[in-house]
């Protein structure tokens, strides 16, 4: 058994979708990231890397490198399951928060749910994420960005041979 934890944060700033769990949120601002910036998935690839022991989402998809350039956060989700699948782990377990003072998108949790239980490979049951507010406190608060923290549970499938 393996846990790991990951965190993300981006800018809101005009003339980019919001994005958020694979899901496009409607609102006059989105995130500014090479990808396509969506801070929960961005949380969950860390902290799955990182109980995987495989770095950080920089490494395997650094912001230099044009092949990741406005890619959806979901085609790096499914890569980074193939990575830890290499390892001979699975995913057993989610848990994540999303912290933004606005839009409020409790009505789009259960469709990022949807997204990630496909590309994940698992129940929509074995997915959390929790949305909260930072009461009007720093760039939070002042609608300037926007957070994301992920907790995963990976377990072993099998024991690999050394690669």
């Amino acid at each position: 058994m393996r846990i790991g934890i990951g965190y993300d944060s981006h800018r809101l700033v005009s003339g980019r979708r919001l994005i958020i769990g694979g899901v496009e949120i409607d609102y006059e601002k989105g995130l500014l990231g090479h990808s396509d910036a969506d801070v929960l998935v961005h949380a969950i690839i860390d902290a799955l890397l990182g109980a995987a022991g495989l770095n950080d989402i920089g490494t395997h998809f650094p912001d230099k490198d044009n092949t990741w350039k406005d890619a959806s956060s979901l085609k790096l989700l499914k890569i980074t399951v193939e990575f830890i699948s290499k390892k001979g782990l699975s995913i057993d377990w989610i848990d994540s928060i999303i912290i933004i003072e606005k839009p409020k998108i409790a009505p789009y949790i259960e469709a990022m749910k949807l997204n990630l239980s496909t590309v994940l490979s698992i129940s929509k049951d074995r997915i959390n994420i929790k949305a909260k507010t930072n009461e009007g406190m720093g760039f939070i608060g002042r609608g300037e960005g926007i957070v994301a923290q992920a907790v995963c549970l990976l377990i072993e499938k099998f024991v690999p041979n050394n690669e």
